[in-house]
């Protein structure tokens, strides 16, 4: 019988609260170490070695490249396609569309567009102008980090 104290009922004893304490140790320290894996805030991308710090190239771009810069001042970003500041999501879309269009007529539908800003902007501003390049059918979108502040 359980919990009976004859010995000759139990000839042998298994005291069961030290197995109790230490099942529930390895259970708190598998709860503590347990990492949960992180779906949103994440953004894979494969970025290329050999692109986007070189500088400006000689002659006339074959690309499409949007520069993303934090105004530190007004807290927000401001977005530069060519030498133009956009102020918005349409302005951009035409301008990009344009300078699209121009690249298909040359017979250049492949040409790239390079996202160029560093680490403070968010990602959901660099997902407009990606959703915006997905839009308009553009496949060809590539990463670029922006110089680093002195």
């Amino acid at each position: 019988m359980a919990g009976s104290q004859n010995a000759e009922d139990n000839p042998v004893a298994i005291n069961v609260i030290p197995m109790v304490d230490v099942i529930f140790c390895l259970c708190v320290f598998f709860m503590c170490s347990f990492k949960f894996k992180q779906v949103e805030g994440k953004f894979d991308s494969w970025l290329p070695k050999n692109k986007g710090s070189e500088g400006t190239p000689s002659g006339e771009p074959k690309e499409i490249r949007i520069a993303m810069f934090w105004d530190e001042a007004e807290k927000k970003v401001r977005r530069q396609f060519g030498m133009r500041f956009v102020e918005n999501d349409a302005e951009l879309e035409a301008l990009m569309k344009g300078a699209y269009e121009d690249y298909v007529a040359k017979g250049s539908p492949e040409v790239p567009v390079i996202v160029d800003g560093d680490e403070r902007i968010p990602w959901r501003d660099v997902l407009v102008v990606v959703n915006i390049a997905k839009g308009m059918k553009i496949d060809n979108i590539e990463f670029a980090l922006g110089k680093k502040d002195a």
